[in-house]
């Protein structure tokens, strides 16, 4: 028996991350974000989807395309303990996995039928970049969740929300349809938890516009907006 197997991308994912900066840490905590899955033309057949739009929320099964690498290592150091402390890849979300495969449980808004694309799902809450590979899509169901679940390292990390001081006048250039999950993004901090930099300028790539911010004692504040 052979020890590989061929895998087929199903479909992609279009968000409005360009770049991996700023992506949510998880799916479901930005639940403003919105996502287009648009399946390649060997799976646009509505009978592959029939009886899905019963369902609230759906796994996405993905590639981390950013990050694939030949090699791998059986540690990883998670952002979330601030880059410094070593867990076994299997112990973390890492991407940089033997197989660099994703899943994220996001709320299916609907099933569109699209002319030329097929049938098209809209999804709230992903975690995805801009084009990310879709290897499958199953039905999330109740016994998915298990409420008395031991989140290990993760468990008692500080999940504060940043304060976001965002000028009218900047805002305002942001399209309307954009600003609560731009806003609902700033406030998850999106830096990585090794950058405390207080007087960085980082910079976000979202929807087509570059934000640029800086974060102190609890606050964001976005200094410019400008298109990408």
């Amino acid at each position: 028996m052979s020890d590989t197997h061929s895998i087929h991308v199903i479909a992609h994912i279009h968000t409005q991350f360009p770049t991996k900066f700023g992506i949510p840490r998880q799916s479901g905590l930005v639940e403003e974000l919105r996502g287009t899955v648009v399946f390649e033309p060997e799976y646009r057949n509505p009978d592959a989807l029939r009886g899905l739009e019963a369902f609230s929320h759906i796994w996405l099964i993905w590639q981390f395309s950013g990050a694939v690498r030949e090699n791998w290592s059986p540690t990883v150091r998670p952002p979330r303990l601030g880059g410094n402390r070593r867990m076994g890849v299997f112990a973390t979300r890492s991407p940089f996995r033997p197989n660099p495969i994703g899943l994220s449980s996001v709320r299916l808004l609907g099933v569109e039928h699209h002319p030329e694309l097929g049938p098209v799902l809209q999804v709230a809450g992903a975690d995805l970049m801009d084009g990310t590979p879709i290897y499958d899509i199953k039905p999330y169901i109740a016994t998915d969740l298990h409420p008395d679940a031991a989140g290990g390292f993760t468990s008692g990390l500080d999940e504060r929300r940043l304060e976001v001081e965002f000028p009218p006048a900047l805002l305002e250039q942001i399209p309307e349809a954009h600003r609560s999950a731009l806003l609902g993004v700033l406030s998850r901090d999106p830096r990585p938890s090794y950058q405390k930099d207080s007087d960085r300028l980082y910079g976000l790539a979202f929807a087509g516009w570059d934000i640029q911010f800086t974060i102190w004692e609890g606050v964001l504040t976005v200094r410019h907006v400008r298109p990408c």
